[in-house]
């Protein structure tokens, strides 16, 4: 995500926020702040779409959890509204899953740096993540070929666990995730 801050007028709601542009850029609230990104690249797109492969081969096919990608609105609150590059959802939850969005935190959230985002991801999206509940977070680096893994505790994320293009991903949230990277970072 990027940086990039709209302040003409904060906080924001998720009432107003239904109402922004269909313009193809994605808008996220935290805690009624306006966040607004740039299009992802190719690779970006193509990292995503690999990681959400392999996590629907994993466990959607086998009727574990949903997997949602961007844009897909996960509605926290009435000032927070994020669109994570990936969502997972176990199937026991799919209340959560309304007509407007995923309302409420999903098991895991993935996001993808850009060159652009990266502050956002790290810093913001990590502190928002924990205080909305999240349980698992991903921050996944395309060009550098590693994920961040951040697992809650009660005293909010714990010290990330790094898993680069030459190891398997594997989830404390869920048993069945085994995600051999290498593929996932093959180079266009």
């Amino acid at each position: 995500m990027s940086t990039s801050y709209m302040r003409a007028r904060v906080p924001y709601t998720y009432e107003e926020y239904r109402f922004f542009p269909d313009d193809g850029r994605r808008y996220e609230l935290i805690d009624g702040e306006l966040y607004l990104s740039p299009e992802p690249t190719p690779f970006h797109q193509t990292v995503s779409r690999r990681l959400q492969h392999a996590l629907m081969l994993l466990l959607e096919d086998k009727g574990l959890a949903y997997i949602f990608n961007a844009p897909c609105d996960i509605i926290i609150n009435e000032q927070s509204v994020v669109q994570p590059d990936l969502a997972i959802v176990r199937i026991d939850r799919k209340a959560i899953v309304s007509k407007r969005g995923i309302e409420g935190p999903p098991d895991i959230a993935v996001e993808i740096l850009s060159p652009s985002n990266r502050s956002n991801d790290e810093r913001v999206k990590l502190a928002a993540y924990a205080r909305f509940g999240i349980p698992e977070y991903w921050i996944v680096d395309p060009e550098l070929g590693w994920v961040d893994q951040h697992t809650l505790t009660a005293a909010g994320y714990g010290p990330a666990r790094r898993f680069d293009r030459a190891a398997t991903l594997i989830s404390p949230t869920f048993a069945e995730i085994a995600i051999v990277l290498e593929p996932v970072f093959q180079p266009l």
